[in-house]
């Protein structure tokens, strides 16, 4: 739930019937991510597509957005952030940060903020904070954003150490998680350096809309699979945080939208013909997307239970403390973990590369210093 914690997912298949996919349920998937045709025009399209973007790593989040448009910069994304607040970071599906579309803050914050209780209460007492002590917390950073605007997480804590509130350690991001969890906080605007500020929710955003929990879940279920079908209940229970019966009442509610396609994978129908018409299957699987390469914390490895359908036998790509790494998408499976040290992409193969594929990625190494502004 931290910045740096991993999502809980393990590499295993979990005992999930679409834990090891055909090709043409690869394809798919990479196509619903929008890793095919790269074809989103905004920042928030992209965000809109998968529905929710992990955001522990900023560069990352970005690149996330690089690898599914075409010639948009890293400062598209800040200015989204900033400027028209078409899209917000806070902690939601598992208690872990994500990018969201401002306006789907609202429902997923409903669905997914109760889930966080017992597990932020568990965390703030393992860093020695009472829970008045934690209350008080929140109520000084409530104020301090209240009164001066969007702050930085330095500025925060100085407030509350002025305050005489514990931040050693996690306290301070647990204090943060907690005043996110209630609806208070989020962050939006990147400021000098490149960080993000925190912002009340009330100036930010405005007032919170009414929401209807079945149509909340109907509306996950639906925007789940746009971006990763085909999938299984248990996928989108994992990738949500919610429980499976969660997401059976979210797959009934929206179940005229949807076609099983057998072993468990449901997916979105697809439209065809002039009139519109819903097909009675899925379209044939696309092609695989062209060599690519994916930052840190790509929602490509954690849509699902499993991720062995990507990575295959290279768990490596998931460090021991969580952390993961950049990888080369080629053909649709991880071929390589990459890093810039010093500005320039260096890969780390798992097996040789043919020169085609070579030239590929360093051609699209090429992009990413172009995006990130190199």
């Amino acid at each position: 739930m931290t910045d740096g914690d991993g999502d809980g997912q393990d590499g295993g298949d979990g005992g999930s019937p679409g834990s090891s996919p055909g090709g043409q349920v690869a394809a798919r998937r990479l196509r619903a991510q929008g890793l095919t045709d790269r074809g989103a025009p905004r920042v928030v399209d992209v965000v809109e597509r998968l529905l929710a973007v992990q955001a522990q790593d900023g560069r990352g989040m970005r690149l996330a957005v690089r690898s599914r448009t075409d010639g948009l910069h890293a400062s598209d994304v800040d200015d989204a952030l900033s400027v028209d607040r078409s899209i917000v970071v806070t902690w939601l599906n598992r208690g872990t940060l994500h990018l969201v579309r401002s306006q789907d803050y609202w429902w997923l914050h409903a669905l997914t903020a109760p889930r966080m209780a017992a597990q932020i209460r568990r965390r703030l007492a393992q860093e020695g904070l009472t829970a008045a002590e934690a209350d008080h917390g929140v109520t000084v950073v409530e104020r301090a954003l209240a009164g001066e605007g969007p702050l930085v997480r330095a500025r925060l804590k100085e407030r509350l150490d002025a305050a005489g509130v514990r931040t050693e350690r996690q306290a301070l991001v647990y204090i943060m998680v907690l005043a996110s969890s209630r609806g208070l906080v989020v962050r939006g605007p990147v400021v000098d350096g490149g960080e993000q500020a925190f912002v009340l929710v009330r100036d930010w955003l405005g007032g919170p809309p009414a929401v209807d929990r079945d149509t909340a879940l109907a509306e996950l279920v639906g925007r789940y699979l746009a971006g990763h079908g085909p999938a299984t209940p248990a996928d989108t229970a994992r990738w949500a945080g919610l429980p499976v019966g969660d997401i059976r009442r979210g797959l009934t509610a929206a179940g005229d939208h949807l076609i099983d396609l057998g072993n468990s994978l449901i997916d979105l129908r697809e439209r065809s013909g002039p009139a519109g018409r819903l097909s009675a299957a899925p379209a044939p699987a696309p092609a695989l997307p062209a060599p690519r390469l994916l930052g840190s914390f790509d929602p490509v490895l954690h849509g699902w239970v499993s991720r062995d359908w990507i990575v295959g036998g290279h768990q490596s790509v998931v460090t021991t403390n969580g952390i993961f790494r950049p990888i080369a998408l080629v053909d649709g499976k991880a071929v390589a973990t990459w890093a810039m040290p010093g500005g320039t992409v260096e890969l780390t193969p798992f097996a040789p590369l043919s020169d085609e594929v070579t030239a590929s990625l360093r051609a699209d190494a090429a992009d990413v210093r172009r995006f990130l502004g190199r």
